[in-house]
């Protein structure tokens, strides 16, 4: 069974940095895209960046935050620079089998719990 363990939230002033992990247990996923998403108060979940065959950011995060993977410990990292309060929301790990990154979460069907990432102005 496919578990996924999200760390490294926190309060952060704007302009600092936050390094999230997901460890993923339960399956080799190597060849599996890693991807993170986002869900702020009152939104829909939104695809931040994912690591596959190649990585992808969306548009808001491009510069700013880096997606990164050890297929030796089965983690997934996002390397959060220059937050801003608008990057406030619970942030989500997402694995599909597969290594092409899809940004629509309904094509992962493994999830984690989330991580809360609070960004004060």
């Amino acid at each position: 069974q496919v578990q996924l363990v999200e760390s490294g939230g926190g309060l952060v002033q704007a302009g600092g940095s936050l390094r999230l992990s997901c460890a993923a247990s339960g399956h080799t996923f190597s060849n599996y895209a890693m991807s993170w998403f986002r869900q702020a108060p009152g939104k829909e979940r939104e695809f931040v960046a994912g690591i596959g065959v190649a990585t992808y950011y969306t548009d808001s995060v491009k510069g700013r935050f880096t997606i990164s993977r050890d297929n030796a410990k089965n983690t997934v990292y996002l390397q959060m620079n220059s937050l801003k309060p608008e990057d406030t929301a619970v942030y989500y790990c997402a694995v599909r089998p597969s290594l092409v990154v899809l940004r629509g979460s309904s094509q992962y069907p493994n999830w984690g719990q989330g991580t809360q990432v609070t960004v004060s102005s």
